[in-house]
């Protein structure tokens, strides 16, 4: 255990996390997404059990969101409905970011098949225990660092 580390973070997740460079994107996916095949060739880790806003909110805890995108948070639209529709678990989940700092124009629905498209871009796939549809969210790392000296 670490002091000031949120329990849920593994070493396997940590590790993860801290490997990831800027830009780089996380998918935390419900526990019904087909991360095996998206993911080929990427890092799938589970957290069986935990649901969708729970991982989240740990892993805001610490990977800063890029802030040199107009949107570094992404969620699978829900299928048959047009933006700005929000379900009950994007929406308790991109209030768990909001407390982290993230405006709710920076979040972004993206229709399934393009949202598949990304995930094969992603640097790895966390998927996690949600049993809620449509439950899926990608993160884009930011960067930790001084101001820039001129």
């Amino acid at each position: 255990m670490l002091k000031g580390i949120d329990p849920l973070l593994s070493p396997e997740l940590l590790k993860l996390l801290a490997e990831m460079g800027h830009d780089d994107a996380l998918v935390l996916a419900d526990a019904n997404f087909t991360a095996m095949s998206l993911g080929a060739g990427k890092t799938v880790l589970r957290l069986p059990g935990v649901g969708m806003a729970r991982t989240v909110q740990a892993v805001a805890s610490v990977l800063p969101l890029a802030a040199d995108v107009p949107q570094p948070v992404a969620y699978m639209q829900v299928g048959g409905t047009e933006a700005p529709y929000r379900s009950a678990l994007q929406r308790e989940t991109l209030s768990v970011l909001a407390a982290e700092g993230l405006r709710d124009d920076q979040a972004e629905a993206v229709e399934r098949f393009a949202f598949y498209e990304r995930v094969k871009r992603a640097y790895a796939i966390v998927v996690t225990g949600e049993l809620q549809p449509w439950g899926n969210f990608i993160l884009r790392k930011g960067v930790i660092g001084d101001t820039l000296r001129t």
